[in-house]
């Protein structure tokens, strides 16, 4: 049956495409989108087909979307540019240090040819019924912090070069998709993604890039507005990134009847090109910070991803490349090949 509705909403998105998307305002009041609605299992399987295939719609043109269930149609809203907030690079993991996922310490879905897209998702979520950002001595206690502060990352590695670097030595690129709640405005998250020139040197970074005082130059793209989720709907939620060479890089958080898209040139860094691996996880919202869960917390992680083969990915440990982390401790990882490869693995604690 599942089956069958997939391919009911994707008979409908083929005649969907062309129909222009109409100019609207980002929508504000999120009271009525940010809800675990309880239906039947057919409705529960036709929205979450809808999820699945809004993420495979190309928006009309560079910017912002937003969709409601069931239309199948991206709705242009304003974007919103933000004063970027450095998602950090990793800390060295010192000996000793515990084993929480993130700040380096976390399975990387490892693909055998360039991915396209990648989608992160929490099959199963148990016990968590609370969760706060807390800050981290090593980073300066930065972040956003408190409670239901967290963000979601899909993390490229970031051990590529490409133009980007205007043949600076050393320098490599590093991209991100994130969800952030409470980013620059209270009560309302964004949805956007950071760019990285790591070891750019020099004395100043190029125009419109900030800098992380360390070499590196960092910028985000125009962001989504979207609801503030707490922390106890993870199970609801769906982050994917998707890079095209020539085209438009696009990040989309999904949750449940609503979709939030944001796009940008993959000229900025060229991901498209030497993208090979993927990290994904629930973490701290910026600055280093840590995603602290209550006692008797248990999270699935799935990372998907597609590269033109059928050929399993690899799991590989302690290759994040984000710094932020949360206070879970990895389980086994597992990887399945196939018309969907997949990573999969637990954290609890």
């Amino acid at each position: 049956m599942q089956a069958k509705l997939k391919f009911a909403l994707l008979a409908a998105l083929v005649s969907a495409t062309c129909v222009p998307a109409a100019f609207a305002a980002p929508p504000t009041d999120f009271g009525s989108q940010a809800t675990d609605e309880q239906v039947g299992p057919m409705e529960s399987l036709a929205r979450e087909a809808w999820r699945d295939n809004m993420a495979q719609i190309a928006t009309p043109t560079e910017g912002c979307y937003h969709a409601t269930y069931p239309s199948i149609i991206w709705e242009q809203v304003a974007c919103t540019n933000l004063v970027p907030r450095a998602h950090s690079l990793p800390r060295k993991v010192k000996m000793g240090d515990s084993e929480n996922a993130g700040n380096g310490n976390d399975y990387v879905l490892s693909a055998p040819a360039l991915i396209k897209q990648t989608v992160g998702s929490f099959p199963t979520v148990t016990g968590v019924t609370s969760e706060k950002g807390v800050g981290v001595a090593a980073y300066g206690g930065g972040g956003i912090l408190g409670p239901n502060e967290y963000s979601l990352q899909i993390n490229s590695q970031f051990t590529s070069t490409t133009t980007a670097c205007h043949s600076h030595s050393g320098c490599t690129v590093w991209q991100q998709f994130v969800y952030a709640p409470d980013y620059e405005v209270q009560g309302e998250a964004a949805v956007f993604m950071q760019y990285w020139l790591i070891g750019y040197g020099g004395s100043s970074c190029p125009s419109g890039w900030g800098s992380d005082g360390s070499g590196d130059c960092y910028r985000n793209s125009s962001a989504a507005t979207a609801p503030d989720v707490p922390a106890t709907s993870l199970a609801s939620m769906k982050l994917t990134g998707s890079a095209t060479s020539g085209g438009n890089d696009t990040v989309t958080l999904t949750y449940g009847t609503q979709a939030y898209t944001a796009s940008g040139k993959d000229s900025v860094v060229y991901l498209a090109k030497v993208w090979k691996q993927s990290e994904f996880n629930v973490v701290g919202n910026a600055g280093g910070s840590e995603a602290q869960f209550n006692s008797g917390s248990s999270i699935k992680v799935k990372i998907g991803a597609s590269y033109g083969s059928t050929t399993a990915p690899t799991c590989v440990a302690n290759d994040g490349s984000t710094g932020e982390s949360n206070n879970l401790n990895l389980g086994s990882c597992t990887a399945t090949g196939g018309s969907s490869p997949y990573v999969q693995f637990t954290e609890s604690n």
